[in-house]
């Protein structure tokens, strides 16, 4: 016998494997591939306080062992989620949690402050990676003071548990990591996209209209598998790995490196039943392995090897 779930946070997660924010929809449109049931919990689609339109076509591109996306943050704002979104979430037996994000701390603030009353709703996400419009337009978790006031507020205007998703696009990410925390964040998510770009050689511009995009999936794994490994280290909250996972043996590397969860992103474009696919691999490894729990191989990796 194997038991997958753990409790991060007071919540209790059926398996330690999520859907990653902005790769399925807000859950809902994964239902005809996956039994969400399987699924240890929906991350929604990024939200603001309003519904935003997005970037300018082209939006996408395929990379070698991935893709860059200049999505614009798109989304349906977070009534519309409440409303329609999270009674649709109410039938499946997993734990519901919200991307959150905002053009400056007010915007934040406004979004999370929504979900207040809203008992489907376990966690919040709360997305660092935005540019802070009123500070030039720098990304908000690129400073650890900047990154720690979101973080508190947030969790001051929300009451729930508030996991902050950190970018890669710093110098160094064990900092920003230990500010969050201080500032009252509940667990980490690492990483967000990396900064990214292509060129249209034919006509000789950048393919995308804001010049730079996001780039996921499995070309990203080492690197992403290597932040999850230096936050880890730096924070005594639980960490959720992020970047590139298409298996199970990905996700238990980033298990064994520290994470207490993971979340599967890009693989849901490829195939829509990757994130149950994940699932069904951990397990068959526990039982080949007679792993009864993953508390056994989680954080596993030393330093000293």
């Amino acid at each position: 016998m194997f038991d997958l779930s753990l409790n991060m946070f007071g919540v209790d997660f059926k398996n330690p494997v999520f859907t990653a924010s902005g790769t399925a929809g807000y859950g809902i449109e994964l239902t005809s591939y996956v039994d969400l049931d399987r699924v240890g919990a929906v991350i929604t689609k990024g939200v603001s306080a309003g519904p935003k339109l997005g970037n300018p076509q082209p939006r996408i591109i395929e990379t070698p062992s991935g893709i860059l996306n200049s999505i614009g943050l798109q989304n349906i704002g977070v009534k519309s989620l409440i409303d329609e979104v999270l009674p649709e979430l109410e039938k499946y037996d997993t734990k519901v949690i919200v991307n959150v994000f905002g053009d400056d701390i007010d915007g934040y603030i406004e979004a999370a402050g929504a979900f207040l009353n809203e008992d489907r709703v376990d966690a919040l996400e709360v997305n660092l990676s935005c540019p802070n419009v009123k500070e030039g337009g720098i990304a908000f978790g690129r400073d650890p003071k900047v990154s720690a006031s979101v973080t508190s507020s947030v969790v001051e205007a929300s009451k729930k548990p508030v996991i902050v998703k950190l970018t890669p696009n710093v110098t160094d990410i064990a900092p920003i990591a230990r500010a969050v925390e201080k500032a009252g964040a509940s667990a980490i998510s690492v990483i967000n996209t990396l900064l990214g770009m292509a060129v249209d050689v034919e006509n000789r511009i950048p393919f995308f209209k804001n010049l730079t995009a996001g780039l996921s999936g499995p070309a990203i794994r080492p690197v992403a598998l290597r932040f999850v490994w230096e936050t880890a280290r730096a924070v005594n909250i639980p960490v959720i790995g992020i970047g590139g996972i298409t298996s199970g043996v990905d996700a238990l590397e980033f298990i064994m490196a520290g994470a207490s969860a993971v979340q599967v992103g890009t693989a849901n474009m490829i195939d829509p039943g990757a994130v149950s696919n994940v699932v069904d691999e951990i397990e068959d490894f526990c039982i080949r392995n007679k792993i009864s729990n993953l508390n056994e191989i989680r954080g596993i990796i030393k330093e000293d090897g």
